[in-house]
């Protein structure tokens, strides 16, 4: 017997930590873009390091991974201001919106030409949503591959208020806690930027670590493994113990698994911790402490307050709302959470952690 099926809570507000913005074209990021580096995308395009990017392995029911009713009359989802805020600003009482691009990352196999990319996109973020619209806030896209220019475009952009935390994908060239990406994290943590860590990404790598998977739900079963593996590196690899102030907010890859993704590694430390004597405490207290996570896409169970218990665990102050609009798999503020939370829990996750791991 299960428990009685979810009911919609009441809305009180919503900060929505995923909300993903789309440029019509490639021509809106022309006016960002030098010369030089408008004629070198002309001529030679976009360079990733695998080469399954332009196919749409997606549901036929939900084009290009997007929801059927967020399509503006031109562009993609996502492009639109008007269409988002009517669809789901207004009609969610969405408080603020932080947006996450996803294309073009900085994943860019050309690093300069990445870097252009994101600075750029950068720029359009501001001129296209934020300046227009208080509700938005943004990300700082960032050429991770290169983490000297990745620092210096966190420099430059850390004094503008629009901007509340720095991008990364999950699927990076190498694990997450590489020294590679440390000028990352120390600008981020000059600056009081939360790091936040988006699936997907085009590190050139299987998305399982046996190989390329067969099938699309394969690969999207896969991602919190990938996450495991970033968030292994960050701690063994010492980052949290030499960046006391480095945060962590993983987004859309679900939180179900870390629990026990977190005693597996205080095990592992128990019995192997003579080989990171940098790691000073078990890998869990750094995950408590320093790791938020959001819960999109929301877990379900047949009993549901198996979740629940998942959720205390992972502590109620580390929870946040994202819904993932406008993609196929959004979650509705009005039911993306378990209808048992209690009301201090349900204002925590849907907009009070937001706001200090934002410090707005």
């Amino acid at each position: 017997m299960t428990d009685a099926p979810a009911k919609p809570i009441e809305n009180d507000g919503v900060i929505d930590c995923d909300i993903h913005p789309a440029i019509r074209s490639f021509e809106d990021l022309k006016p960002y873009l030098s010369k030089h580096w408008w004629d070198y995308y002309s001529t030679y395009g976009l360079r990733s390091r695998q080469g399954f990017v332009k196919g749409t392995p997606y549901p036929k029911i939900a084009p290009s991974a997007m929801r059927r009713d967020a399509w503006p009359e031109t562009g993609l989802p996502g492009s639109d201001l008007k269409l988002m805020q009517t669809q789901h600003l207004d009609a969610h009482n969405i408080q603020l919106g932080v947006l996450n691009p996803l294309n073009p990352s900085g994943g860019d196999l050309n690093v300069d030409f990445s870097a252009a990319l994101c600075s750029a996109t950068n720029d359009w973020l501001l001129e296209t949503f934020t300046r227009k619209e208080k509700r938005l806030k943004a990300s700082i896209m960032v050429a991770y591959e290169d983490g000297a220019s990745a620092a210096a475009e966190i420099h430059r952009r850390a004094s503008e208020k629009d901007f509340v935390q720095v991008l990364l994908l999950s699927r990076t060239s190498e694990p997450l806690g590489k020294r590679r990406y440390w000028p990352i994290f120390e600008a981020a943590s000059e600056h009081n930027l939360p790091v936040a860590v988006h699936v997907f990404g085009y590190s050139g790598h299987p998305a399982t670590n046996s190989g390329h998977p067969s099938f699309y739900l394969e690969e999207g079963a896969a991602h919190p493994a990938g996450i495991q593996a970033s968030i292994a590196s960050l701690v063994f690899e010492g980052v949290f113990e030499r960046y006391p102030n480095f945060r962590l907010l993983v987004i859309e890859a679900g939180f179900a698994w870390l629990p026990a993704f977190s005693w597996r590694l205080d095990k592992l430390w128990n019995r192997m911790r003579s080989e990171v004597p940098h790691v000073k405490r078990p890998p869990s207290e750094y995950i408590k402490e320093r790791v938020w996570i959001t819960t999109q896409p929301m877990e379900e169970s047949q009993r549901p307050q198996q979740v629940v218990e998942i959720m205390d665990y992972i502590g109620w102050d580390r929870l946040m709302f994202a819904s993932d609009y406008p993609h196929w798999d959004f979650d509705d503020p009005k039911f993306g959470l378990p209808p048992s939370l209690g009301a201090e829990q349900r204002a925590m996750v849907r907009y009070r952690n937001a706001q200090a791991l934002y410090g707005l």
